[in-house]
């Protein structure tokens, strides 16, 4: 009996998704690196002030704190360099959403993730355990969620000219709006207005703008900016400096093109023709290049985190490129990974890690074990100082080992 094929046309077509590449460890790393620092790393390197740290640790923890206004510190890249590393991620997923689930199912999965991450900010911030306008829509979580919606929305809409041309759209159109566009000749600033403030001792936006003279453009003073001005008139809800935010509205624009950047960053550790040398490269060179370009443009347009100006997004955005690089050498390129295993534990629970440290009160926990007299004498019989930098290592120690208990029971909280 002799045996025949079905014809193309009568078997059934099978669709595979792509096979997941290799999980590039110096992302999580980096992302851990950076959460380190906003769950209380730097408070273990102040600590050690006391101790008699000399010059070298003063210039160390004045990294480890934001500038108050114009200028950049170490601690005013941490922010930014986790949106740069959102935009990278978008990269190692969104191609196989896409493939699985189509343009569709993964415009859907964005908008979803989103929402949650943006309702997980808001109770994050005190969700509405005060009456309106005591509750905060605006704050670090919220802009994740925003910055995810917009650049992820563009990874899946558009070609990759499309997203460098977004970038730079997103840059120039706020360079242009805080430059150009006028606004009430009205200062906003309230020092030390801090969280506590509530909204309800704001005075009203016609009150404050029956004060004002004139127009004024391109100011870029604090409380005296058009970015402040726009939170200040449309922004709902509680702001931290009573009349705006460090993340309002306009300030998104630049923020957004951070994660586009790192969407480039993105393409360059999945392009397959490149060698990890090659990536490394481009990684340091690129990033160096945008630090150019923002401190150049910081000329013009002052390097100010608070408002995300189109200077500090670039120098910021290069900065993380740079780091990027640095961590993929070490950590992919030269498999040195042992050193990192801590960052790897907080970069995997990124999310979990931050909540837990808002909600839990660590210090307070660690005091319990090497407080009072155990930090009595340590300071008497070791060191002055010496009870305060054990108690601020305990305190970064448990939600370190937390995050560590979780990675090794592969319990990955995610939205």
């Amino acid at each position: 009996m002799r045996e025949t094929t079905a014809p193309a046309s009568a078997t059934p077509a099978v669709t595979t998704a792509p096979a997941r590449p290799p999980r590039i460890v110096s992302v999580d790393a980096l992302r851990g690196f950076d959460m380190f620092w906003i769950v209380g790393g730097e408070h273990v390197v102040k600590a050690l002030e006391p101790l008699g740290g000399g010059v070298a640790v003063a210039a160390v923890t004045t990294q480890l704190s934001h500038v108050q206004w114009e200028g950049f510190r170490f601690y005013d890249l941490i922010f930014p360099l986790f949106l740069f590393l959102v935009g990278v991620s978008i990269v190692l997923s969104m191609d196989r959403t896409i493939a699985t689930e189509g343009r569709g199912g993964a415009l859907l999965r964005i908008f979803r993730r989103s929402a949650l991450l943006f309702a997980v900010g808001v109770i994050y911030y005190g969700g509405v355990s005060k009456p309106w306008p005591d509750v905060q829509i605006s704050g670090v979580l919220p802009r994740i969620a925003l910055c995810y919606l917009f650049a992820a929305t563009l990874y899946v809409l558009l070609p990759r000219r499309g997203i460098v041309i977004a970038a730079m759209l997103c840059l120039s159109v706020y360079w242009a709006l805080l430059t150009f566009v006028p606004f009430p000749d009205v200062s906003l600033e309230k020092p030390n207005a801090g969280k506590r403030t509530s909204q309800t001792s704001a005075e009203t936006p016609a009150a404050m703008l029956a004060n004002a003279t004139g127009t004024v453009r391109g100011t870029f003073e604090e409380g005296h900016n058009l970015t402040h001005y726009v939170d200040f008139r449309y922004l709902p809800g509680k702001k931290r400096n009573l009349y705006y935010t460090n993340e309002g509205l306009l300030s998104t624009i630049p923020a957004v093109a951070t994660t586009l950047f790192g969407i480039m960053a993105g393409w360059v550790l999945v392009n397959a023709r490149m060698s990890g040398q090659q990536k490394v490269t481009w990684l340091l060179l690129g990033g160096a290049a945008a630090v150019a370009l923002g401190l150049l443009w910081g000329l013009q347009f002052p390097i100010i985190k608070r408002i995300w100006t189109s200077s500090y997004c670039l120098l910021a955005s290069g900065c993380s490129a740079m780091l990027l690089g640095v961590f993929y050498l070490l950590v992919d390129v030269w498999r040195w990974q042992k050193w990192c295993v801590p960052f790897l534990w907080i970069g995997t629970n990124a999310l979990t890690i931050y909540l837990v440290f808002n909600l839990v009160d660590f210090n307070a926990v660690a005091a319990r074990f090497v407080g009072g007299d155990v930090k009595h004498l340590l300071d008497t019989t070791v060191a002055k100082g010496a009870g305060g930098l054990v108690l601020a290592a305990v305190t970064v120690l448990l939600p370190v080992l937390l995050v560590r208990f979780l990675y090794q029971r592969k319990i990955f909280i995610r939205l």
